[in-house]
């Protein structure tokens, strides 16, 4: 197990270009934002009742304080509307919770980076709030401590109580590394210890129904030292998929449906797993927390189990913009090589939860393909669900669309055709805005003899070997240029991206091992590198029957789509030319391609030869669609 570390959001600082109007996009906007969002103040926008709800579990925990009993109400349901609820009681998804928490990662995340007084305070405010929701022993979760607190834990499968935990962690050390200041790390720890508790070894036997608790607590036990948390998170791994299930105890029945089990990756111990199924994004969280445990454990039998589930993934269950979860019913991966373009779920959450895992993987399995994964889904699948104003967001993210067709078929009702200003399950939003902010720890990683450079942003960085920066003109010409400040010699291992047939170093003879050129560095070095970003024409697999004659257009990290209002209704007719004629104008690619001619009025007739006609069509990144109203889209084009 060759292992490395990755280098924490805060000692990389994004500089310039791409990532760095991104970041200063979800700072000035997408935060404001979605905290108007979280407070229901969007108009026309889904109601959150997020913070609505914390103050409500705030005022019952001083009242029930005070001796004052609080009025019970159900706890029996997914989503609490007025329509089905009391007007006091809580409101919302049951994971609801979670959607502050990782706000307050993404604030954690800018602040890492820059002093933001104003942005503090308006995050100490929530975490006060928070804070005071907590109950005396540790608990913390808004649905039970508003509705009936003597309920609680009694549906880990459903209702997300360990799933909300997990958030709370992720953010509490966010902002404990950005400020020092310890009230939500302590608020995390406290509930933590609960949960180590009331499932440790002599507790009860559960394991969360939606998994992100297992990274989760790998995280505190990094912040804090605490073994508890690496038994803890090891436990829940440990237990998933034994039988007699929990969830079967839990419920009081036994299901018997393979399906069923399937679905929260309870279906076999997670060492046995060989192919990803159930709901995406909770594979790809317990994915994440397994690559995490089997990093700290050093365990080979675990990371074993994550490189066939990475492959599962990538090499049959992946659609080439990173989106994964190719059916609506269960947000769930069906089997291998079904990857319907027009029906896909491929929720935003599910590409950045693909996202972890790669990022967790290089830390154990010095490969390449890992951080272009990652690379893949971060201009792609994720960037997809924002709008490029931050006040807009896509939740599934297919690949082809009709207007019409979203609008009349129930099997596309997943499907919008616009992005939306919230989502009452707004798990998507606020997850986008914590990895954009967060991005910059993604991009190295170092054992004791080596630096990674795994995704190529224009940066200042502070290593245990020196100082380096990067000045990337990556997605334009391929040019990178690294300089180096080192206080001891090291070894700099370079990816070289897999879209990249043709790549040059300004030294020569480098060292390459698993897609990284190797170079020995020494005082002060300055190394160029340039790949090459040409389009290129993609096709799928053969086994892959939906694009069967037809091909993908990619330049460097991008993937290409075709917009009804630039090239006219009808996007299906179009056919690529085999003479091209590729033009790249710094943003989008012109090519050559034939419009097939109206075929008459007739349903069915002769087969004949059809008439087309020359048209020049435009392709733009797929991340771009849809932000000029409502039209087609597709990403595919015959051939």
């Amino acid at each position: 197990m060759e292992k490395a570390k990755a280098i924490s959001n805060k000692a990389v600082k994004i500089t310039d270009g791409f990532w760095k109007e991104k970041i200063e996009l979800i700072k000035n906007e997408v935060i404001p934002y979605q905290w108007s969002a979280l407070n229901d103040e969007i108009d026309g926008a889904a109601k959150s009742c997020c913070l609505r709800n914390f103050r409500l579990a705030a005022e019952a925990i001083k009242k029930r304080k005070q001796g004052i009993s609080t009025p019970v109400y159900a706890v029996d349901k997914w989503e609490y509307t007025p329509d089905n609820s009391e007007p006091e009681s809580f409101m919302g998804w049951v994971f609801q919770d979670s959607d502050l928490y990782k706000w307050l990662e993404a604030v954690g995340y800018i602040l890492q980076n820059e002093n933001n007084a104003e942005l503090e305070a308006l995050a100490d405010g929530a975490i006060e709030l928070i804070c005071n929701a907590q109950e005396t022993d540790g608990y913390l979760n808004t649905l039970y401590t508003i509705n009936n607190p003597a309920l609680r834990f009694t549906n880990l499968r459903d209702h997300h109580e360990l799933y909300c935990f997990g958030h709370l962690a992720e953010a509490a050390v966010s902002y404990y590394e950005a400020t020092g200041k310890q009230a939500l790390l302590n608020c995390a720890c406290r509930y933590a210890d609960l949960i180590c508790r009331e499932f440790g070894e002599e507790g009860k036997a559960g394991y969360d129904g939606h998994e992100i608790a297992e990274m989760a607590l790998i995280k505190l036990f990094k912040a804090t030292g605490s073994d508890d948390y690496l038994k803890q998170a090891k436990l829940f791994i440990d237990r998933r998929g034994t039988k007699p299930y929990y969830f079967d105890i839990e419920q009081g029945k036994n299901r018997g449906n393979e399906l069923y089990y399937e679905y929260n990756q309870a279906h076999l111990p997670v060492r046995e797993q060989d192919s990803a199924v159930g709901h995406a994004v909770r594979a790809v969280y317990l994915y994440s927390g397994m690559a995490d445990v089997a990093a700290e454990t050093d365990e080979e039998k675990l990371l074993s189990a994550c490189k066939r589930l990475f492959d599962s993934i990538t090499n049959k269950r992946m659609y080439i913009t990173g989106g994964i979860g190719s059916t609506r019913h269960g947000e769930a991966f069906t089997t291998d090589y079904h990857l319907p373009n027009d029906t896909a779920y491929a929720e935003s959450c599910a590409a950045i939860g693909l996202t972890f895992f790669a990022h967790r993987m290089l830390k154990s399995d010095f490969n390449a393909k890992y951080a272009d994964v990652m690379e893949r889904c971060l201009y792609n699948g994720i960037l997809s669900g924002m709008a490029e104003d931050g006040k807009a967001f896509f939740y599934t993210n297919p690949l082809e669309l009709r207007p019409d067709e979203v609008k009349t078929d129930p099997d596309k009702s997943h499907i919008k055709t616009e992005r939306q200003k919230w989502f009452g399950c707004a798990c998507c939003p606020p997850n986008i805005a914590r990895l954009i902010s967060g991005i910059g720890g993604y991009c190295l990683s170092e054992n004791e003899s080596t630096l990674f450079i795994n995704l190529y942003c224009s940066l200042e960085a502070e290593t245990e070997f020196g100082k380096i920066s990067i000045e990337s003109d990556y997605l334009n010409s391929g040019r990178v240029k690294i300089s180096v400040n080192a206080k001891k010699p090291f070894r700099l291992a370079l990816r070289i991206p897999e879209w990249s047939k043709g790549f040059t170093f300004s030294r020569e003879n480098p060292f390459i091992k698993n897609g990284y050129a190797c170079f020995d560095i020494e005082g002060k070095d300055t190394l160029t590198a340039e790949f090459n970003p040409e389009i290129r024409i993609m096709r799928a697999n053969s086994r892959v029957r939906e694009d069967i004659g037809r091909v993908a257009i990619t330049r460097g990290p991008l993937v290409y789509c075709l917009e009804e209002a630039d090239n006219g209704s009808g996007l299906h007719l179009l056919r690529l030319s085999p003479h091209p004629k590729f033009e790249f104008d710094g943003g989008s690619i012109y090519a050559n391609a034939y419009r097939e001619e109206d075929g008459g009025s007739a349903l069915y007739f002769e087969y004949k030869k059809p008439n087309e006609r020359l048209q020049r069509v435009r392709f733009i990144p797929y991340y771009k669609w849809a932000n000029r109203g409502e039209g087609e889209m597709q990403v595919y084009i015959r051939i």
